[in-house]
């Protein structure tokens, strides 16, 4: 019933200071991975990509008439 101390080691991670490519492939070919995410799920892309573009061009629409109204 008594508590009995239980030895911890620590670990800890870094990296190399000499490492100079943390994540090299990241940035690798990004088009074609890109691509791929879009191609494999166009409908979530459709859903996410469709409101924001919409929400652009009300923007834009709605400054440039903002801008002809004084005109006449």
């Amino acid at each position: 019933m008594g508590k009995t101390p239980v030895r911890m080691k620590a670990v800890v991670y870094a990296l190399s200071p000499f490492q100079q490519k943390v994540m090299p492939g990241l940035w690798k070919d990004i088009t074609t991975k890109i691509h791929h995410k879009v191609t494999e799920n166009w409908i979530s892309a459709t859903l996410l990509l469709g409101p924001v573009v919409s929400t652009y061009q009300y923007a834009m629409w709605y400054k440039e008439q903002e801008k002809l109204s004084h005109r006449y």
